[in-house]
């Protein structure tokens, strides 16, 4: 058994039942936190163009099953973060299951490939409904009670998107680099309380999500005939020659729960192999 030292702890991922979400319920559990983990079911719906990884309720209980093996506590449900009554139902739950929110990291994510140029307001508007609004609505019901315990940790996962801007992904982008502002400012805000919040920007991670976007550049593009195939393509232009694995994004997340990590706040910290996107 490694080093638990968020025994007593208790943590809220979204997006917790599938990539790096899943990854990082694990790792946590692993150390010895609670977990509670709430993801958009497969029944959740998307505009045409949107697209993310949407587990089924037994997915979502297997990946709870796996967190318990652990020897933790865990609560796992759907959960809607465009849905404010969604997140509201979650948090009550979830702290009525386990206790006090001590740890939040927002995973949850949808991506969505459309030129600006006839770009549908229903896609801009889920991007950065789920992306940004949601992180927003969970801060929102954890931060008040997390200031007052003063011991605090929260781990948006942004992107290296953030940073840059790439042709038809003006929604993502957009709401990833916003994801950073609002990081900052909940940083600022609680760090003479305990609190310490940082980004997270993955690079290309061989995700589910990751696969659905493989697919919708394979049709646009044509990078390649098979998702491998585009995965190889991908691979190929990081400076590493490599996907980025869950687990690397999960060990940076754990991280950061550290004493030792307090001091790093405010911070957008990228695990990319050196690519920009």
């Amino acid at each position: 058994m490694s080093d638990r030292f968020l025994q007593g702890r208790n943590a809220w991922v979204t997006g917790g039942a599938t990539g790096m979400g899943r990854a990082i319920a694990l790792a946590l559990a692993e150390a010895g936190a609670g977990v509670a983990i709430g993801s958009l079911a497969e029944d959740g719906k998307l505009p045409d163009a949107a697209y993310a990884v949407r587990p089924s309720l037994q997915e979502i209980e297997t990946a709870a099953g796996e967190i318990r093996a652990f020897g933790v506590e865990c609560f796992a449900a759907g959960l809607d973060v465009r849905d404010d009554a969604s997140v509201e139902s979650f948090f009550r739950n979830a702290t009525a299951a386990l206790g006090p929110i001590d740890i939040l990291v927002n995973a949850a994510g949808v991506s969505a490939q459309e030129e600006m140029i006839g770009h549908r307001d229903a896609t801009w508007s889920s991007v950065i409904d789920i992306n940004l609004n949601g992180c927003y609505r969970t801060i929102r019901r954890c931060f008040p009670g997390m200031v007052e315990r003063r011991w605090v940790r929260i781990v948006n996962i942004a992107s290296t998107a953030a940073e840059v801007g790439y042709p038809r992904y003006s929604a993502y982008c957009a709401s990833k680099s916003a994801l950073l502002g609002l990081t900052r400012c909940v940083a600022l805000e609680g760090a003479e309380h305990g609190v310490s919040c940082n980004a997270i920007n993955p690079g290309s991670v061989g995700t589910g999500m990751m696969r659905l976007g493989s697919l919708r550049r394979m049709e646009q593009d044509g990078q390649g005939s098979t998702v491998e195939q585009n995965f190889a393509h991908v691979a190929d232009a990081m400076p590493q020659k490599r996907l980025i694995s869950v687990e690397e994004i999960a060990g940076l997340a754990l991280f950061l729960c550290r004493d030792e990590a307090f001091g790093i706040t405010s911070e957008s910290l990228n695990v990319s192999g050196g690519a920009s996107w």
